[in-house]
This record gives structure tokens, C-alpha cells and sequence, in this order.
């Protein structure tokens, strides 16, 4: 892990305006639904604190109808169904997931995060966004003492990860099921759990699970 984070901060303060395209379609949203969360989405984690995790999990950014309307990540929308699902089978939460921040749902030695914290139009990040939103993941890492593996979903999460860890993409290439070693971190690659990939059986729910069946065998150990 590279020794100069670049911020302290974990997570990103709701009015962020660092990233002009996503902050102006943030505030677009919260004309049209002054309800909804529409900031800069904070990683969720366990409730016995940050020295309790061993496992986090990194996506791509907030969903526009789920993250960002809910607040919590992957809530409100299908990815969401997938992961946390996956999630309770393997012991990394408990209580029910009711799609909402107020259901009974609650990690366990686990938390969750996402390399751009914002929500971005057609959910595509351009490469300033995803740079930009690195110091957080760093920070986030950085702030997990006692983390051991790392679960990436999609190829923008893996290589903002690998990038921060200090490596090139190269040097940890993405591919579903993949497993590196980079800074006494397990990483471990998967395509991400969203609609598209199951509607078009890229990702399955067997599939899913297997990446997290690794990450439990590991953490058992």
C-alpha cells in the first residue's frame, strides 16, 4: 500500500464539486428529486467498526435510482438483490435486505464502497472522474487495519483498486474469478453484478457466488 494517501478523508463531503460533468448532474437530479440522497455516496460498513473488517467490497459508482437515491450502496436497485443476497449466504451480513436504509440488513467484517462515488450519466465514469475519486479508495483502504481481501466488481473498480494498491493494470489483469496478491491484499476480480451481465448470463448468480465462496475460504483460514 503506498504510503502517501493523498487525502485523510475517507469519504467525500455531500456538496463535492471536484468533478464538474458529475456534480452538474447531481444537482440536475436534485431539481427533478429533491428527495432522493443525490451526494457523493459514503462506504458503508459494519457496525462494530472499522477495525472489524477483513473484506471490502469495491463497484463502479452509484446507481442513478439506487445508491443515489437511497444513500446506502448497491440499495434500491438489482445489483443490489445480487450482492447482498450473495452477501447473506456467506455470512458477510445479516438481517433482511428490504432494498432500503431503513430494513434490518447490517455487514458483517465487511464493508462497501464504490471508485466514483458519484453518480455519473449512463453510469460511465470518464477517466478524471475515477482518477479523482482515487484518494478516497486510498483513504478507505488506508483506514481498514485489519483488511485482508478485497472483492472488485467490474474492470474500472479492479484497475482503480490495482492503481491504488500501487501496481499497474497490467500487472494484475482483470478477468471473473481472478485472485492477486498485491500489498498483503487478496484481490479478487469479478464482472459486476448488474442487470445487463445477468440478463445476459455473462455473470450468473453460481458464478457470483463462487468469488465469494473463495473469499470465505480465505478469510476461514
Amino acid at each position: 500500500m503506498p504510503a502517501n494517501a493523498v487525502s485523510s478523508a475517507v469519504d467525500p463531503p455531500h456538496e463535492c464539486a471536484t468533478c464538474p460533468r458529475l456534480r452538474e448532474y447531481i444537482l440536475r437530479w436534485r431539481d427533478k428529486e429533491p428527495g432522493w440522497f443525490n451526494g457523493p455516496v459514503k462506504t458503508w460498513r459494519e457496525p462494530g467498526g472499522s477495525d472489524k473488517v477483513e473484506l471490502l467490497i469495491v463497484g463502479l459508482a452509484p446507481g442513478l435510482r439506487g445508491a443515489n437515491r437511497t444513500g446506502r450502496p448497491f440499495t434500491g436497485d438489482f445489483a443490489g438483490d445480487l450482492l447482498y443476497e450473495t452477501l447473506l449466504t456467506f455470512g458477510f451480513a445479516t438481517g433482511s435486505y428490504g432494498a432500503s436504509p431503513e430494513d434490518s440488513l447490517q455487514l458483517r467484517k465487511c464493508a462497501i464502497t464504490n471508485a466514483v462515488r458519484c453518480v455519473p450519466p449512463d453510469n460511465k465514469p470518464v477517466g478524471a472522474e475515477i482518477n479523482n475519486c482515487r484518494q478516497y479508495l486510498e483513504s478507505t483502504i488506508v483506514g481498514f487495519k485489519n483488511l485482508r481481501a478485497i472483492v472488485t466488481l467490474g474492470k474500472i473498480s479492479h484497475d482503480s483498486t490495482v492503481r491504488t494498491l500501487g501496481l499497474k493494470p497490467s500487472q494484475a489483469v482483470f478477468g471473473h474469478g481472478a485472485v492477486a496478491e498485491i500489498a498483503d491484499l487478496q484481490v479478487y476480480s469479478s464482472y459486476h453484478c448488474s442487470r445487463y451481465n445477468t440478463n445476459t448470463r455473462r455473470l450468473t448468480p453460481e458464478m457470483f457466488q463462487d468469488v465469494f465462496r473463495k473469499v470465505s475460504n480465505f478469510l476461514e483460514k
